[in-house]
């Protein structure tokens, strides 16, 4: 057995007993990408989120199902979790006996709608009558929980989720007077778009889903405010957290709702993404460009298109020190694809050079998950460290 999985612990061992990730390089030299998991980072971000939030915390599986992950964010004190399908509701449930889980994702199949009230699920979410007509078809009326998930327009968000999924105001409140008569527990949601570093982007939303309960004139039981809460990035960093809960707080109350009403909100990258890093080994430099073992069909899909920026280190376990300065230099994957680059240069000592290793953080959220097996490039590690998170 290799000292990566001796050393890889679960989350629930206190941090002073986990390797840091300088020493795992220079013992293992790991040759494949190498997935850096910080549990005492994950259960803080889940117990602050929990903390601060004015009502009940769905975690988005989607952004990390890592069980490790989600055990860390279960610790963190998350006892709800937002589901998208009937696999992610089978993890869960069988990590979990306990946990609360709702499926949200508004276009379902009927087989997902039917494995997930086996298992326990009883909120779904909508967007059209079709998806209402079909839940009911599948579902028994005693504790069925339907929430309608309103369209808002294109955000200030770094990725713009308003194209695929949401009804207008109009239509939102009529499938809400359509639903109240099927629903044990009737809400809206919205989802303002992944990564927003505005707090005023919840307030709006939630006029725009005032504004749909006072059309449909029938009891709202919950309104779910999505996710999208952001975490910092090389130069971008967001108001603190306590901005975003005390604007939606504020904007909540304005609604004038009955005492009774719930709030709901669903974060992923904000309890996660500074938890994962990834140690990846320079395969070649040529001039300004440095050819890795990781790459945007990797772990760094979204240093691709999206353009996040990330923070990196170089780690040279053995050998001269590295470099006081700094170049910025052009980084590619492994794959064949000539899209397999990082759109932003990524600044490192000017020495760097085959064999070294790059660590680069904050992947915690869409990065393992997001992996694809494209050229063969799919072999990775994963370990447990104590290292604080890279930003």
């Amino acid at each position: 057995m290799d000292l990566l999985r001796l050393l890889a612990r679960p989350p629930a061992l206190p941090d002073t007993l986990l390797p840091c990730v300088d020493d795992l390089i220079a013992v293992e030299r790991p040759d494949v990408p190498m997935h850096c998991l910080r549990p005492a980072a994950i259960i803080g971000a889940a117990a602050d989120f929990v903390a601060g939030f004015p009502g009940e915390v769905l975690y988005a599986v989607k952004c990390n199902p890592d069980p490790a992950v989600l055990r860390a964010v279960w610790d963190g004190g998350v006892r709800h979790f937002d589901c998208a399908s009937a696999p992610e509701v089978a993890l869960v449930r069988g990590l979990f006996p306990d946990a609360v889980l709702h499926f949200m994702h508004p276009v379902k199949s009927r087989p997902a709608l039917r494995a997930a009230w086996a298992g326990g699920v009883r909120d779904s979410v909508l967007d059209c009558a079709g998806e209402l007509a079909k839940i009911v078809q599948e579902t028994p009326d005693e504790e069925r929980g339907l929430l309608v998930r309103l369209a808002l327009p294109r955000g200030r968000a770094a990725y713009d989720l308003s194209g695929k999924f949401g009804a207008p105001v109009e239509e939102a409140a009529a499938l809400l007077r359509a639903a109240r008569p099927h629903a044990a527990r009737l809400g809206i949601s919205f989802h303002v778009g992944s990564q927003c570093l505005d707090p005023l982007a919840w307030r709006e939303a939630m006029a725009l889903a005032g504004a749909a309960i006072r059309a449909a004139r029938v009891p709202v039981d919950i309104i779910d405010v999505g996710g999208g809460f952001p975490v910092a990035y090389p130069g971008s960093v967001p108001p603190p957290l306590g901005d975003y809960f005390a604007a939606i707080a504020a904007a909540f109350a304005a609604l004038g709702l009955p005492e009774a009403t719930r709030l709901w909100a669903e974060p992923g990258r904000a309890l996660v993404a500074g938890g994962v890093s990834v140690v990846a080994q320079v395969l070649l430099r040529r001039g300004d460009a440095l050819f890795i073992n990781d790459g945007i069909y990797g772990s760094l899909s979204d240093a691709g298109a999206p353009g996040f920026r990330f923070p990196a280190r170089l780690a040279r376990p053995a050998g001269p020190a590295p470099s006081a300065g700094l170049r910025d230099f052009t980084v590619f994957g492994p794959t064949c694809d000539a899209v397999d680059r990082l759109r932003v240069a990524v600044p490192l000592p000017e020495d760097t050079a085959e064999g070294d290793w790059i660590e680069i953080g904050q992947l915690g959220a869409y990065g393992a998950c997001l992996r694809t097996g494209f050229n063969g490039f799919d072999a990775i590690r994963s370990v447990a460290v104590r290292d604080p998170p890279m930003l």
